[in-house]
């Protein structure tokens, strides 16, 4: 899954592809890399961001949408505004990531009557606190029971089980151990049977690991996709989609010879 962010303060690339032009641009390279989806948002939700208007979300996303109406992969949005899913579900979305887990029941009803895709994400909090001193007693078991919870509340509104994913939703009120126990565990959320999302692409888990700012946290990020998969993850959503596929491809070789 490849990030494309139109935003101006995403913690890694906020302002680099505000204009429509530098989307749409970016949207294709990473299409050309081998991303197999595109994941577009429009609000940032890196720690300490705020909300923006749903009017000013959906229309920087829906220029986006409408101009990769052909694209040769699905696109999904994210976003965690019922009004923003049910106008980019018109525009042409394939799936929509909440990063609030669909814990709105209007969220819910947005997704319900269309075949879109959706990813439930766990998050401690909001944006702009969750990382205020975030705490757990075991953080794998509550995500587990969370993300559970929120597959089910999908089944209730009319949500088919092949249609939803998973995400533990690193980074989002966790701190550095949090993190990396969900990590070392991801097979608990593997097992609860759906698809598994991982985001880790740059994030501060690789910082605090590598020592290295953002901009040079390629590799770490890579490795950290790589894991991920290993441990059974079906996604992983990154800014560098490239050097995570030549990676991804070295190691399906390795794992999957039939000798």
């Amino acid at each position: 899954m490849g990030i494309v962010n139109l935003t101006p303060d995403s913690f890694s690339d906020g302002g680099r592809f505000e204009q429509l032009d530098q989307a749409v641009a970016r949207a294709v390279q990473l299409i050309d890399e081998g991303a197999d989806l595109i994941d577009v948002g429009a609000e940032s939700t890196r720690p300490g961001a705020v909300t923006v208007p749903d009017t000013e979300e959906a229309a920087r996303l829906l220029p986006f949408l409408s101009a990769l109406r052909d694209a040769r992969v699905p696109v999904s949005v994210d976003t965690r505004k019922p009004a923003v899913m049910r106008r980019v579900l018109d525009a042409g979305a394939s799936m929509i990531n909440d990063v609030a887990g669909f814990a709105s029941v209007d969220a819910r009803v947005a997704v319900a009557g269309s075949d879109c895709a959706v990813c439930a994400m766990h998050m401690q909090g909001e944006p702009a606190t969750m990382q205020r001193d975030p705490a757990y007693g075991d953080v794998v078991a509550e995500v587990a029971t969370f993300l559970r919870q929120r597959a089910d509340a999908l089944f209730g509104a009319g949500v088919a089980r092949d249609r939803v994913v998973l995400d533990p939703g690193f980074g989002f009120g966790k701190g550095f151990d949090h993190n990396l126990a969900l990590l070392r565990r991801l097979d608990t959320i593997v097992d609860l049977g759906f698809p598994v999302l991982v985001g880790l692409s740059r994030k501060g888990m690789i910082g605090t690991i590598t020592g290295k700012p953002v901009a040079e946290r390629l590799v770490g990020s890579v490795a950290a996709a790589l894991v991920a998969v290993e441990s059974g993850a079906s996604i992983v959503r990154v800014h560098d989609v490239a050097a995570t596929v030549d990676a991804l491809r070295v190691w399906s070789a390795v794992r999957h010879d039939p000798a």
